[in-house]
């Protein structure tokens, strides 16, 4: 393969790496922790929407509650970055893209 081949494939991963990292930014991830607290992230990592069930807006469970929060947070963050990792993979056969 010459030089202007590699980069033409190179060129063609970019935007294949671009389209699908924008389509995950508009993906919703959804976590729930003990069924009283609710978290939705976009791919871009922006929260959507909080929810917690009323029944655990008992002021003897706030910590819990905002510990639950966290922890949901954490993990759609984490689906996320697996998400954007295997795209990364697929589209460019190694892991961490491209590198730029």
């Amino acid at each position: 393969m010459n030089m202007q081949q590699m980069l033409m494939q190179a060129q063609k991963m970019q935007r294949e790496l671009a389209k699908a990292q924008a389509q995950l930014a508009e993906k919703e991830f959804t976590v729930s922790k003990g069924g009283a607290v609710t978290v939705v992230l976009k791919g871009d990592k922006t929260v959507v929407s909080v929810s917690v069930d009323e029944d655990a807006f008992d002021k003897d469970n706030k910590e819990m509650v905002e510990e639950m929060i966290v922890l949901a947070i954490n993990e759609a963050q984490e689906k996320i970055d697996e998400e954007s990792e295997a795209i990364n993979e697929k589209i460019t056969g190694r892991p961490g893209g491209l590198g730029f």
